[in-house]
């Protein structure tokens, strides 16, 4: 029985450990300690684990449990200032990051917490400080050469600026943004020699590429020293003669100074160059376009488009600049045609569809295939207004009624009553539209909104009284507004039809046949509808055998009433 009670013992004692028999050896103050610092790490790790999931006010309380337990712990002080900076707190959260760092001055992190906090206070110098402590010796922290320069810079501080740009280079070797600030730092300090001094280290640290040799070029140019950029640029074209950025360098150059025998060669090597952007030849066409004109412009114009024709048949930049020319030449159609060309490359260009839309109404009547390039409008733009008004008044002219309506009504919603000319055309259009659908109320409504907003404007007047007289009500308005609009346009067939069915339907049938007459003899092709309408009113003053003479004449139009053959087929009139 003993023997099985001391094997007993001795395996527990396997299984419990040395960690447990240890444990039991600790002082009452030991087992104290040792638990504060398990509740200090467990508040600790739910802290962190709450920041992980963006829970501040959950982090920054369980953080302050673990503090309880440890006050000395840096790590714990370190997360209660993350969180506090987080939390846009910076104020509060400085005094735990200090705390960090005075508790563990070698861990680098608390020291960048404390500098980000001071950034945050708009204390650059403060932050500064901070960072040049870690980067002035040794190599390890050298990559914070660039924040401590960004820092220096905010403060004004443009000297120590330049000797932490420098130690930053002697890190990284010469860099194109270090140069270009020690560049700017050089020129606010009127220093020109020191700014030339870094674009030349550039130029020979990356040999070869002409963006550096323009980056002091410019430099150059704007402090007044053209001759020596124009020197530069043609030094770097005898050493990289295939650079069609530096011959359209010593062209502007050349340009400027008004030798244009020496620029042209430039200019039009730099466009025979195949990688040369387009965009860039574009913008030099366009300059040259500006110019007065005279045969030899229009020569070396004639030159240059054939060529970006020939490297960059797909670009749309290039479109857009040939149609700017034939637009200059007053060729309007052509204009149009090149911009649709540029803009089924790139639709992305809100000016362009805007001048093919307004520049097609006055030269084409296929509004149907104007449509694509309203339809473009809403697609790539559509917190535009008058993208969705274009579209719905096309859509209405093309008698895509229902779709007007949708669009003509999202015009009027994003314009919300701010450009009141939109509003007004909008509405007239609007009302249209629902009045071919069938919501003639609503289509009233619209009519009637837009004629107070421009009292003047033919074209809802004409359609307001029209619609007014098909429905043979408010007679006496549609022939007020009607009679308007034909004292303006005593020509116009449309109008005068107008006038002469509200008459008809007024009973008036010999002042109708009057206006009717004059309405047919205004149209080399008068329309199905005033035929027929003029055949309805020599029906009524007894004319029976004309009348029917010009309803045959109907016959067949898309445009004629339903009781037409009816008409006919009884030769007498028919509601």
């Amino acid at each position: 029985m003993k023997i099985t009670k001391l094997i007993i013992l001795i395996f527990c004692l396997i299984l419990t450990g040395p960690e447990v028999l240890a444990q039991k050896k600790l002082s009452k103050k030991e087992r104290k300690a040792l638990e504060a610092e398990r509740s200090a790490s467990r508040y600790l790790i739910e802290g962190e684990k709450q920041l992980v999931l963006g829970d501040l006010d959950k982090a920054y309380f369980y953080l302050q449990k673990s503090l309880e337990f440890e006050e000395n712990e840096p790590a714990i002080h370190y997360k209660i200032a993350e969180v506090l900076t987080r939390a846009n707190r910076p104020q509060e959260a400085l005094p735990y990051a200090n705390t960090a760092v005075e508790l563990n001055p070698e861990n680098k992190y608390y020291s960048l917490l404390v500098a980000e906090i001071y950034k945050g206070l708009k204390q650059p110098l403060a932050a500064a400080a901070i960072l040049d402590s870690l980067t002035v010796d040794g190599e390890s922290n050298q990559q914070y050469n660039l924040d401590l320069a960004s820092l220096y810079l905010q403060a004004g501080e443009m000297d120590k600026a330049l000797v932490v740009l420098t130690r930053a280079e002697e890190y990284y070797g010469v860099y194109e943004p270090i140069t270009r600030q020690k560049q700017r730092i050089y020129l606010s300090k009127n220093d020109l020699e020191g700014a030339i001094r870094e674009g030349e280290a550039l130029i020979e640290a990356r040999p070869g590429n002409p963006k550096y040799v323009l980056n002091l070029v410019e430099i150059l140019f704007n402090n007044n020293r053209s001759q020596e950029a124009l020197a530069l640029v043609l030094k770097e074209i005898e050493r990289y003669p295939n650079q069609p950025e530096l011959q359209m360098a010593a062209y502007s150059l050349y340009e400027d100074a008004g030798m244009k025998n020496q620029a042209r060669p430039f200019l039009l090597q730099g466009f025979a160059h195949p990688d040369l952007e387009a965009e860039g030849k574009t913008r030099t066409f366009e300059a040259i376009l500006s110019e007065i004109r005279t045969q030899e412009r229009d020569n070396l114009l004639d030159t240059l488009a054939s060529s970006m024709l020939e490297l960059h048949p797909n670009d749309s930049f290039v479109y857009k600049a040939l149609g700017d020319r034939a637009k200059q030449d007053g060729n309007q159609e052509e204009a149009i045609e090149l911009y649709k060309q540029s803009l089924s490359l790139n639709a992305k260009n809100e000016k362009l569809i805007e001048e093919v839309i307004l520049g097609s109404f006055g030269i084409t009547e296929d509004l149907g295939a104007l449509e694509k390039f309203t339809i473009m409008g809403v697609d790539e733009f559509p917190n535009r207004p008058d993208f969705w008004f274009y579209d719905g008044v096309v859509k209405s002219a093309i008698q895509k009624d229902s779709s007007a309506v949708v669009s003509l009504e999202k015009a009027l919603e994003i314009n919300g009553g701010q450009n009141e000319q939109l509003e007004q055309v909008a509405r007239g259009t609007l009302g249209s539209s629902l009045y071919n659908i069938g919501e003639k109320e609503r289509a009233f409504e619209n009519f009637e909104r837009a004629v107070k907003l421009d009292a003047n404007d033919e074209t809802v007047l004409n359609n307001y009284a029209y619609f007014l007289s098909l429905e043979n009500r408010d007679l006496d308005k549609a022939r007020e507004m009607s009679a308007k609009v034909v004292a303006r346009f005593p020509d116009n067939g449309t109008f005068l039809d107008t006038y002469a069915w509200i008459l008809f339907q007024m009973g008036e049938y010999k002042e109708a046949e009057k206006y009717m007459l004059r309405a047919i003899e205004a149209e080399e092709e008068p329309s199905g509808v005033m035929l027929e309408h003029y055949g309805d009113i020599l029906f009524h003053v007894g004319k029976r055998n004309e009348a029917l003479a010009y309803w045959q004449k109907a016959e067949g139009s898309p445009e004629a009433s339903e009781k037409l053959p009816l008409k006919i087929q009884e030769k007498k009139y028919h509601e």
